[in-house]
């Protein structure tokens, strides 16, 4: 059985209010969470993951998930490279 995912608060008090409220982009905020499980899973602070992956195990389309990492990016949340 997989452990539960674990979050920071700021994740759930702060950050979803901004994303998906205020920036009206719910998909960076799933996206971010997405990344952060991630990272937190493999122990690291990068994360290499394909668009097509993340929309798998997501269920957003990639466009969505497009527009949400350049929220992330834009904010300067997360940090894109591109191989």
């Amino acid at each position: 059985m997989k452990e539960p995912a674990r979050f920071d608060p700021y994740l759930l008090d702060s950050l979803m209010p901004d994303l998906v409220g205020h920036d009206r982009q719910p998909s960076a905020f799933i996206v971010y969470l997405y990344l952060a499980h991630r990272a937190t899973v493999a122990r690291t602070r990068a994360v290499t993951v394909s668009l097509q992956t993340i929309a798998a195990d997501t269920g957003l389309s990639k466009s969505a998930i497009q527009r949400g990492l350049r929220t992330l990016v834009r904010r300067r949340l997360v940090r894109v490279e591109k191989t």
